[in-house]
């Protein structure tokens, strides 16, 4: 994201300052245009461009791909690191931890709550306390968790004797015990610091290259396709028409069933009918009318919650092959931004004729700026289904590039287009006429 800024605050104040400077008056007095000045620097935007792909595909998923390892035997090493506020870790065997709120400066832990599941019975041991402080020994063997203000909940059993008289209610006292400080020592138990495998995290689309991206966003595609598949087949044949219709052979007496119309993949305009299931239902009493239409009601609620189910479970595969996709762009469209990026810049530079870190500066924030909120919001269409992946990222470079060839023009007409001076004297003209009236 920085190389694409780069190119456009360079390539604005090198041509801002040529413009304040007149050099770029006097280039053009000696006949040479303002295209033959930007040959040499397109080619070096060119190679930039080439420099940022090649980086983004064979340096940038390999450096993830450590990260991501190095980062994982670290959080392995001290689980202290892990614990995030609202969320329950279950990284230390035996114990569930969940935190309120954690402050970054002090590592102090607010609205403590740990289960102690040692000894495999349930939730019989629950501490709260108000806040707390997690450490690690510095041989990795302990976890030390100083609690203040709190309480401890336990449940113990009945003792045997009693337990045999009362079979029917039987009860589990309740002890409560609290303080102000506590401390509890957690043995922790393969934590030792080790390298882990890469392999581990190599399907992530962010460690892939595009050739590995193709071949996966093929196989998700392939495995969203069937799940849509199964599941269309499960609702129309198991869920809609529950049962076959029995019918009786008039001849012999003799019965068989027939499947749905539907089911079968046939037109039911020209099926006779068999059974009119509104005057079935009509001559069942009212209670049994009643009793059919909860069973109903209760069916549809099922196939319903199912297909939520499975609404919710395609909505995550395809938003997985969203993000896949938009890696296998993002490789392409931050090289050509570099590009692009240039031909905004020193047109604009010649235009405005500013060098140093001031208006050049503004401008070239404020372009960027447009661009990543476009950038952005193109790609969170495209995760919400809204937009294809390829129109959705690059809808800004195609929004850009005119903008581009625009400005290019306009600076080799010298046009006054961003000279500020211009459109001063047109509004002092303005306020002119109404004070002469």
């Amino acid at each position: 994201m920085a190389l694409p800024i780069a190119v456009l605050i360079a390539s604005i104040m090198t041509f801002g300052n040529f413009g304040e400077h007149f050099e770029l008056t006097a280039i053009k007095a000696s006949g040479i245009s303002l295209q033959r000045i930007m040959v040499p620097l397109i080619f070096l935007s060119f190679l930039i461009s080439i420099g940022a792909f090649v980086f983004t595909e064979k340096i940038i998923p390999y450096n993830n791909l450590k990260m991501r390892t190095l980062l994982f035997d670290v959080r392995q090493q001290n689980p202290a690191l892990d614990i995030r506020a609202g969320v329950f870790n279950n990284d230390v065997d035996g114990y569930s931890i969940r935190i309120g709120e954690k402050s970054r400066k002090t590592n102090m832990m607010y609205d403590f709550m740990i289960y102690d599941h040692t000894e495999n019975l349930g939730n019989k041991t629950v501490i709260v306390a108000d806040s707390g402080v997690i450490k690690v020994t510095d041989d990795i063997k302990f976890m030390v968790i100083t609690m203040y203000n709190g309480c401890k909940y336990e449940e113990t059993e009945e003792e045997k004797e009693e337990e045999t008289k009362n079979i029917d209610k039987k009860t589990y006292p309740h002890v409560k015990n609290k303080f102000t400080e506590q401390t509890i020592s957690i043995e922790l138990k393969g934590f030792d610091f080790e390298q882990s495998d890469d392999a581990i995290f190599k399907k992530n689309y962010q460690m892939l290259n595009m050739k590995k991206l193709d071949v996966a966003i093929d196989s998700l595609s392939s495995q969203y396709k069937r799940k849509l598949d199964f599941t269309r087949r499960t609702l129309i044949g198991n869920k809609f028409f529950k049962n076959e219709i029995r019918l009786r052979n008039k001849e012999d007496s003799s019965t068989f069933f027939v499947s749905d119309s539907v089911k079968r993949g046939l037109s039911a305009n020209n099926l006779p009918i068999i059974i009119n299931i509104d005057t079935v239902f009509e001559t069942e009493k009212f209670q049994e009318q009643g009793e059919i239409l909860k069973l109903a009601s209760e069916y549809a609620e099922k196939v319903k919650e199912q297909i939520v189910k499975s609404k919710i479970e395609l909505r995550q595969k395809d938003e997985l092959i969203a993000k896949y996709k938009i890696a296998w762009h993002n490789k392409l469209t931050y090289a050509v931004a570099c590009f692009i990026f240039f031909f905004i810049g020193a047109p604009l530079g010649a235009i405005i004729k500013k060098g140093g870190f001031g208006l050049p500066m503004i401008i070239s924030i404020l372009f960027f700026l447009t661009y990543y909120i476009i950038s952005m919001s193109g790609e969170r269409l495209i995760k919400e289904g809204i937009w294809n992946a390829t129109f959705g990222m690059w809808f800004s470079s195609g929004l850009f590039f005119p903008i581009g060839i625009f400005l290019t023009w306009k600076a080799t007409k010298d046009s006054a287009l961003l000279n500020f001076e211009v459109y001063k004297d047109i509004i002092l003209k303005f306020f002119k006429q109404f004070k002469k009236k």
